[in-house]
């Protein structure tokens, strides 16, 4: 597992000032170019998916789009984007949220989940955890069960991991990557 951590970490740079002045953003895109830690990303959460037993995928936009996908594919399950709302057509299940500088609302198809489905939420990055907290509100409320989530990089700084635990109620957060 060192060695995966190694390869990813050497493919994410560091953006000072982005988007914001004290901002240190963490720029995926290096990675995503190289195919063989894109690879090495995507065979890592195929395997969690595996060892949580999910039978889809569920990608935050966007770049859990971009993540998710693959790791679906590669696992062999089906693939639920969670979309800002608006962005769907048909019926959806929407979900508000509050976060550090405002609110915002995710959606789902509403018949893209039920009952039977253990979904693993997908995305890159484990901030605060707000938007994550309500994609699991939004599996719920779909009627599904959540088998897990799985981040590429978790920034621990940030408590989302605090505010994640008690809506998990007991179900794996895996970050490949803590900083």
């Amino acid at each position: 597992m060192t060695e995966i951590r190694d390869l990813l970490l050497s493919r994410i740079r560091d953006v000072a000032d982005y988007p914001q002045p004290g901002v240190m953003f963490k720029d995926i895109t290096p990675l995503l170019a190289d195919p063989a830690a894109f690879t090495a990303l995507t065979d890592a959460l195929a395997g969690i998916a595996g060892q949580t037993g999910a039978t889809k995928v569920i990608g935050l936009e966007a770049r859990g789009f971009i993540l998710g996908a693959p790791v679906a594919v590669r696992a062999g399950l089906g693939f639920v984007p969670v979309r800002k709302a608006g962005k769907l057509p048909g019926a959806t299940l929407s979900q508000a949220y509050e976060l550090e500088y405002g609110s915002a609302e995710i959606e789902v198809h509403a018949e893209d989940l039920g009952g039977d489905d253990r979904v693993l939420i997908v995305d890159d990055v484990l901030a605060t955890g707000g938007t994550a907290e309500a994609s699991v509100q939004l599996v719920r409320r779909a009627g599904a069960e959540v088998a897990g989530l799985a981040v590429l990089m978790e920034l621990g700084f940030l408590g989302g991991r605090e505010r994640l635990e008690p809506a998990l109620a007991g179900a794996p957060l895996e970050a490949l990557l803590r900083l």
